[in-house]
């Protein structure tokens, strides 16, 4: 049997008991350490589930997954994925790979951002379609995302933005020359996402197009969420470029064109201070 286990978002303990009862009699654990991380290492989860894990860095899921499936028929495997185990389309080809060489597989959930992003008072069903923030470069710069930030807001609807993560990434030297030498692991931060969405803004602007947000739309900065020092931030995205939410993961939201009164209200908890000892309410935002 193949086991997809989310891990859910804080700590060692999020598991779900089912999730580690599993993890206990699996021949071989796998821990997936790329499209999220949690607040603790390999080493504080090894310790409290009892096991060793071998970590999957991209590459070997999505080149080399039939080594992850190995005797999967004979034995029990676990993958294991922070938040929940289809948060990422890598995931589904697993299962399908899985499939196809007739290894049944169980799926055992958790939180993820998708739902987790509840915590700061927008509702759920009020959001549109998710995109991803990734960290531009001199030479590619991507905006198409921001298509889909205006639609939602056509539609009244909160826009959830992931976070760009390198993790295991190499230089384009090194790259061409075949050297696996990683760079140091990056996670886009809330400051850096608003920063580039202020450049699409411009970028609009001077093209003479109306873009569908402004540096006065209210956001959203949420950082650690599901852990215990979990940070929220309400304001506008010009307050996003320079509030400290701390150290990763970070996720943005931007909201919708209408914002009901008890979304408000929640968010009002979570306003950025307009000093250390007086904080500014965003109700006229």
């Amino acid at each position: 049997m193949l086991y997809l286990i989310g891990l859910g978002l804080g700590d060692a303990k999020d598991i779900t008991v089912k999730g580690l009862e599993a993890v206990r009699r699996c021949s071989r654990v796998y821990l997936e350490a790329y499209t999220s991380v949690l607040t603790v290492g390999k080493e504080a989860l090894e310790e409290f589930y009892g096991r060793k894990l071998i970590l999957a860095d991209r590459e070997e899921v999505e080149q080399e997954a039939d080594n992850i499936l190995k005797d999967a028929d004979i034995s029990d495997v676990a993958f294991l994925v922070v938040g929940d185990p289809f948060g990422a389309t890598t995931h589904s080809d697993l299962v399908l790979r899985a499939t196809k060489l007739g290894i049944p597989y169980r799926v055992i959930h958790n939180a993820s951002i998708m739902n987790a992003v509840g915590c700061c008072g927008l509702q759920l069903y009020k959001f549109g379609e998710t995109v991803s923030i990734v960290f531009w470069t001199d030479t590619w710069r991507p905006e198409s995302f921001f298509d889909k930030v205006k639609k939602n807001r056509q539609n009244g609807m909160h826009t959830l933005c992931l976070l760009d993560i390198k993790v295991k990434e190499q230089s384009l030297e090194n790259l061409i020359k075949g050297r696996k030498i990683y760079e140091p692991p990056r996670y886009m931060s809330v400051n850096q996402a608003a920063q580039q969405l202020l450049e699409i803004i411009q970028n609009q602007r001077i093209q003479g197009e109306e873009p569908a947000i402004t540096e006065e739309t209210l956001c959203v900065g949420l950082a650690r969420v599901g852990a215990d020092d979990q940070k929220i931030a309400a304001g506008t995205l010009q307050q996003m470029c320079t509030v400290d939410l701390g150290e990763p993961l970070h996720s943005l939201i931007i909201t919708g064109g209408s914002i009901h009164p008890m979304e408000m209200e929640m968010l009002n908890l979570f306003s950025i201070p307009e000093n250390s000892s007086e904080s500014q309410s965003i109700d006229g935002l």
